[in-house]
């Protein structure tokens, strides 16, 4: 695995500790990557290195209640916008970042528009929601929901129970959901490893939430990328098409041989994509 660069401690909403590694280069684009439900910054392993990180100053936070972040018990640390918003604001201001790039998978796509809720778009350059949507819960539509529902594995409900046998294998069944090719066993052993940091409480207060992003995504005026695979388990159509539509600046890119994670299954192209984006709206960005 790929050391981090450096790492921060920073603190964030309501005075909750976060584990913040960085990696890449110092002096390049700042991007923060931003990972999905029950996962942690090892999710962006295979953007450690290569083109990306030889440009891209990349800030990796473990969320809230993820990874080696304090992880409070009380469910409204989780299940509104504002700690999340908080929290990147934190990371912003605190490591001095101007106008950052937010790059969200999954779940960490309503971070990101947490993030644009509250504090809106006027101090970043862009950003991207990946295998996400613009709304959750019953503002989900109809057709995705039931079919989610129905997948037992994307379901996951036993990833909010204490009983470790049935939390493990809801586990392992939910990271398989995420993938149309496999990562391999060693790969798919540390996922599963730093999933289970996690505590059924977070699980459970951070994904049963009912947002409609509609309106704050309508409001955004910098280029912004809806990226998914077409596989999809997770964020199945129409969710991302509908995301895409709501955004002014919006571009769809669809990647053929991923599911949930093409920033693993298609990772040189997806890297190939982010920083072509990344070196786009820093071009484009009137402040720099």
């Amino acid at each position: 695995m790929t050391a981090p660069r450096c790492t921060h401690t920073v603190e964030g909403w309501n005075g909750v500790s976060l584990y913040v590694p960085e990696y890449g280069n110092a002096n390049g684009i700042p991007v923060i990557l931003v990972h999905g439900w029950s996962q942690a910054h090892q999710s962006w392993a295979r953007q450690f290195s290569g083109p990306l990180a030889d440009h891209c100053r990349l800030i990796v936070p473990d969320l809230r209640g993820h990874g080696l972040s304090d992880k409070p018990a009380d469910a409204e640390a989780y299940n509104n916008s504002a700690p999340w918003a908080g929290d990147l604001h934190a990371i912003i201001e605190t490591l001095g970042l101007e106008r950052p790039l937010l790059i969200g998978w999954s779940m960490g796509g309503w971070v990101v528009q947490d993030y644009l809720r509250v504090h809106g778009d006027g101090n970043i350059s862009g950003f991207s929601l990946i295998g996400s949507s613009g709304s959750t819960g019953r503002y989900s539509p109809v057709a995705a929901l039931g079919q989610r529902e129905n997948d037992t594995a994307v379901r996951a409900s036993d990833m909010y129970e204490e009983e470790l046998g049935a939390n493990l294998a809801a586990t392992l069944a939910f990271l398989k959901a995420c993938f149309a090719t496999l990562p391999d066993a060693d790969d798919l052993a540390i996922m599963t490893g730093f999933n289970m940091l996690c505590p059924p409480h977070v699980r459970l207060a951070a994904r049963k939430r009912h947002e409609d992003y509609g309106p704050d995504l309508a409001k955004t005026s910098v280029p912004a990328l809806v990226q998914w695979g077409i596989h999809e388990r997770l964020a199945v159509s129409p969710m991302p098409e509908k995301t895409v539509e709501a955004l002014p600046n919006g571009r769809a890119i669809k990647y053929t041989d991923s599911g949930h994670a093409p920033f693993w299954e298609e990772t040189e192209a997806f890297n190939a994509d982010l920083l072509t984006f990344a070196q786009t709206c820093y071009a484009k960005d009137s402040h720099l």
